[in-house]
């Protein structure tokens, strides 16, 4: 009667294969995910960097419609539509991204309504951003933008339960004791042509505006986690093209009742580079913002936002380098020492990455080891 019990080897046999082979799925994911991660980076450092550039050019050659740089930060969210119409209708693309459709990809309410909350909170950020480029040279700009990752820490912390180790203290702090320096540098010659009211006031709408979207960025990630839980490309898509779309309608109201869109026609013609460079301005302007919240918004779904933030760091020494060389912004020793501490700030959290990857990849060896034992005693068993 005990002879019944010998098909349970071959059901050994079958499990002990399938964890043989399960090593090498992971490897095959991890290309795929390098890839994109890879791909993303580029996307949001090449689009901020170029996005930044091109939206203080536009207030150096007459540009002054604070409104219209906010649009110009969402009204691209029309690009995307080839992307979502062929993402969502062919087949093939889960082949190229290794990833599993596991919801379908219909708006929900529950889904419109967190659309429509990015939507409308976007809009704020970008006003403030407006603000802030307006009335500070980009270089003290991109050292306030530092604190971006100070502030994404906390709320990742609350909202994402990111560790909150001793290297990320240490970032938070660095970056806080930068911006304060920028803050007592407001007399200097960087802003000797800027009014003292304008300065602080810009200190303080960039540092907000910092805030908000560190806040914005905790919260699409645990929506992705949380609410929306679709594994697909289309679902960036969807985080990037509705909320735009949401945003670019309250910045026309905006334009509107402000009374901007009034002088748009005189601002247009007294433009320094002409009528022409005007509008290819601002149309390369929202090209370059849309390739660069899909760098960031991919990286939020593929690592953190958290490590969106850091990404988003690497930019600010590029600008910062970059506005000396073509705008002629200044930096004097207070300049130079807030960047230092920025660096810095930011070469802690690097640090802090490297060390949980490091533990992560122990702990996965030991699983693996522990599986290869209970195969080999399996195998024995049989």
């Amino acid at each position: 009667m005990e002879i019944d019990q010998e098909p349970q080897p071959q059901s050994s046999d079958n499990t002990n294969t399938n964890m043989i082979q399960q090593p090498q799925d992971p490897r095959l994911k991890d290309y795929g995910w390098w890839f994109r991660v890879i791909l993303y980076i580029i996307f949001l450092l090449a689009g901020q960097s170029f996005s930044l550039l091109l939206e203080r050019l536009y207030y150096d050659k007459g540009g002054n419609s604070k409104w219209m740089v906010s649009f110009v930060q969402s009204c691209g969210f029309p690009l995307l539509l080839p992307l979502i119409c062929y993402f969502k209708s062919k087949e093939n693309f889960k082949n190229i991204f290794n990833i599993n459709d596991n919801n379908s990809s219909i708006i929900k309410p529950r889904n419109f309504s967190i659309y429509l909350g990015f939507g409308i909170l976007l809009e704020g950020v970008f006003l403030m951003y407006s603000y802030g480029l307006q009335y500070l040279p980009l270089s003290t700009f991109s050292l306030i933008c530092s604190t971006e990752l100070g502030f994404n820490a906390l709320f990742s912390f609350f909202l994402n339960s990111q560790k909150f180790t001793a290297l990320i203290f240490n970032s938070v702090f660095l970056l806080t004791i930068s911006t304060s320096l920028l803050a007592v540098d407001s007399i200097s010659e960087d802003s000797m042509d800027i009014h003292r009211e304008n300065y602080i006031l810009g200190f303080i709408f960039t540092l907000c505006a910092c805030a908000t979207f560190s806040l914005y960025l905790a919260l699409v990630q645990f929506s992705f986690e949380k609410v929306i839980k679709r594994e697909t490309f289309d679902a960036i898509l969807d985080m990037q093209f509705y909320p735009s779309f949401i945003a670019t309608c309250a910045c026309v109201v905006g334009l509107f009742v402000s009374g901007e869109w009034k002088n748009l026609d005189k601002e247009m013609k007294e433009f320094a580079n002409g009528k022409m460079s005007y509008i290819v301005t601002l149309v390369c302007c929202a090209v370059t913002w849309q390739i660069c919240y899909i760098g960031m918004l991919g990286l939020v779904f593929e690592v953190s936002s958290l490590f969106a933030n850091i990404i988003g760091s690497l930019v600010l020494p590029l600008v910062s380098t970059l506005a000396v060389l073509f705008f002629h912004d200044k930096i004097d020793g207070v300049k130079s020492m807030a960047l230092i501490l920025a660096i810095w700030g930011f070469l802690s959290y690097i640090y802090q990455n490297y060390l949980d990857d490091k533990k992560a990849k122990e702990v996965k060896r030991l699983c693996l080891g522990v599986s290869k034992g209970e195969v080999e005693i399996s195998f024995e068993l049989s």
